[in-house]
């Protein structure tokens, strides 16, 4: 990375700090999963607000990826509960996170190489004018790119051409394209796993960029990484996470990356 690549000091932050006593979307107290004899989550406490940043951080087998694929419908948890706008809620499938507004951006991007732009933004959620039977009769084609160059301009995301097949993309762009995606099924969530990595330095300062201009409009981001750098730049607060355990909970302006990188390590542990 070049040495004067300042993403802490480029990107803009919020006017005001999330505070403890600011609406909590999703409430997510005593989660734990086992996997046969593994435990792979314990008594996990988080709590996630609209408007902010989280980074969710740790070690490889720390508990992240359980934890995501709860809160994203993936897996079921063992016990524990979670609430949102004030009741509790059993996600029980991606579809069911859909519908209370999660939308997860995971490494892979659930993007299809072969197809352009707008088939991607839409896939499984096509525009149609009716069916014949249970099948679609004509798609609204011009409807769905309109809306899809709609949510690409709200988000300042230029991509040279809808018409472009995703392998044709670079891939800042095809993060860009995951993350517009899920901005238009109005995500009240985003999660994010890993978005900036093997990404050339402009496009992590994109990526980043979109991270914190979701927060703006209100969206509440999870932002999971194990780039200290991205972590000091884009995030608000960071929950750490070792060996399924939350290590520590910490507003990010009050602490450093030595001690980010001791609280991964399961030292210092608050």
């Amino acid at each position: 990375m070049p040495e004067n690549f300042s993403p802490s000091t480029a990107l803009p932050k919020p006017q005001a700090a999330i505070s403890p006593e600011d609406p909590v979307l999703f409430e997510i107290r005593g989660l734990s999963k086992w996997f046969g004899s593994i435990q792979a989550l314990q008594d996990i406490d988080l709590d996630v607000r609209p408007g902010e940043v989280l980074g969710l951080l740790g070690d490889n087998g720390a508990g992240k990826s359980t934890l995501i694929k709860i809160i994203s419908g993936i897996h079921q948890p063992t016990k524990g509960t979670i609430r949102t706008d004030g009741r509790e809620v059993h996600i029980s499938s991606p579809q069911v996170a859909h519908s209370l507004g999660v939308e997860t951006v995971f490494q892979d991007l659930a993007l299809i190489p072969n197809l352009p732009v707008v088939p991607n933004f839409f896939i499984g959620r096509e525009k149609t004018w009716g069916f014949i039977g249970s099948f679609p009769k004509i798609l609204r084609e011009r409807s769905m790119e309109a809306d899809v160059r709609e949510t690409l301009k709200k988000l300042d995301i230029h991509i040279p051409s809808l018409r472009l097949t995703i392998d044709r993309l670079s891939g800042g762009q095809r993060q860009a394209v995951a993350i517009a995606r899920a901005i238009r099924w109005k995500a009240k969530l985003v999660i994010l796993d890993e978005p900036t990595a093997a990404l050339s330095v402009p496009e992590q300062r994109k990526v980043l960029e979109l991270a914190r201009q979701l927060a703006s409009q209100g969206v509440a981001v999870i932002y999971i990484t194990h780039n200290i750098l991205d972590v000091m730049a884009v995030t608000d607060r960071l929950v750490i996470l070792h060996r399924g355990r939350k290590a520590a909970e910490v507003e990010t302006k009050d602490t450093n990356e030595h001690e980010i990188v001791s609280l991964i390590m399961g030292k210092g542990m608050r």
